[in-house]
């Protein structure tokens, strides 16, 4: 299989959680190169409807030309917390299932022009939308150590933050910083011989991932989004989402705890002395345990082994009035 065709992560598995309805009205909020849409689109009839977001311009293109084929498909370039203000005019009356894949797709980390990977050389962009905020480069070219640091650590998980973000900081003050594989050699510096324990992960690797959620908002998306999905699906409508590391999969998990939980799972308002039917109603409910690749999956495609697939249901129950003070979760 060729490195730049995107394998969808847990198609079947997502796809079944949406229940999708034949002229049901679906939202696929991460497009990327389609495989998740048009899974759905072969579930729907002719009266159904699938409403796809994306925010990168390769994924646009390729979201056009299955526009003009399927007249039952709509693509709008935006980001996925957008989605209230982009589905108003395609689905009025809600919609019926909303899936996100929070994954970066084959095709966007094996062009070196983008520069999300350092298995190629090419510019420290790692922007989705290239339109939009600084690239990778320019935010190394003007940041501290310390928010350097900060970047890393909590976005990477890397305990050697501290260490790369200086190493980082006297590259820069020789020469600007602006290429992957220079990023890579920074790091690989840094780091020297120290054990990590995952030698299976090239040095660099968190570092890159950290920038790319910094550089891209992906974690605030993710918290934002998510509460402002749940006003557009009908009773019975579900949300599923695809998560591939464990910060934007706690953020997904607390989220629906809280919003499948009364008090939103304020442990000291649940120990007060409630009836079962005076609880305050919950808008969401959870649908069975969290789903993983299989090893089969896992050995077709090993970008897979992280994922992590959520599901919740829309109750009938109408949203709290303070909605969605109490479950929203805060992530810079």
């Amino acid at each position: 299989m060729p490195d730049d065709v995107h394998v969808p992560v847990l198609l079947d598995e997502a796809v079944a959680a949406l229940a999708v309805r034949p002229d049901g009205v679906y939202v696929d909020g991460t497009f990327g190169r389609g495989g998740h849409a048009r899974a759905v689109l072969a579930r729907l009839g002719t009266a159904g409807r699938l409403v796809a977001v994306d925010r990168d311009p390769a994924a646009e293109d390729a979201a056009r030309a299955l526009a003009a084929a399927d007249a039952r498909f709509v693509f709008h370039r935006a980001w996925f917390s957008e989605l209230p203000d982009v589905v108003a005019a395609d689905a009025r009356d809600g919609v019926d299932g909303v899936l996100l894949d929070l994954g970066i797709s084959s095709p966007q980390i094996d062009d070196a022009a983008r520069g999300f990977s350092f298995r190629h050389d090419g510019p420290l962009d790692m922007r989705m939308d290239p339109s939009r905020g600084e690239s990778a480069a320019e935010f190394i070219a003007r940041a501290t150590v310390r928010e350097l640091t900060g970047v890393i650590r909590d976005y990477g998980e890397e305990r050697f933050a501290q260490s790369i973000a200086r190493a980082i900081a006297a590259a820069r003050a020789r020469e600007p910083v602006v290429r992957t594989r220079q990023l890579q050699q920074v790091v690989a510096e840094a780091l020297g011989a120290r054990t990590r324990g995952d030698w299976g992960q090239d040095p660099a690797t968190r570092t890159f991932q950290a920038l790319r959620i910094f550089v891209n908002a992906e974690l605030s998306q993710v918290s934002l989004a998510l509460p402002r999905i749940v006003p557009l699906l009908r009773a019975g409508g579900r949300m599923a989402v695809i998560s591939f590391h464990s910060l934007e999969d706690r953020i997904v998990k607390r989220f629906f705890a809280r919003a499948s939980q009364p008090f939103a799972g304020n442990a000291a308002a649940a120990r007060l002395s409630i009836r079962s039917v005076e609880l305050p109603a919950v808008p969401l409910a959870l649908v069975g345990r969290a789903i993983k690749p299989s090893d089969a999956e896992i050995a077709r495609n090993p970008r897979s082994r992280s994922a992590i697939l959520r599901v919740a249901e829309r109750t009938a129950h109408p949203l709290p009035a303070d909605w969605p003070r109490g479950v929203a979760e805060d992530a810079a």
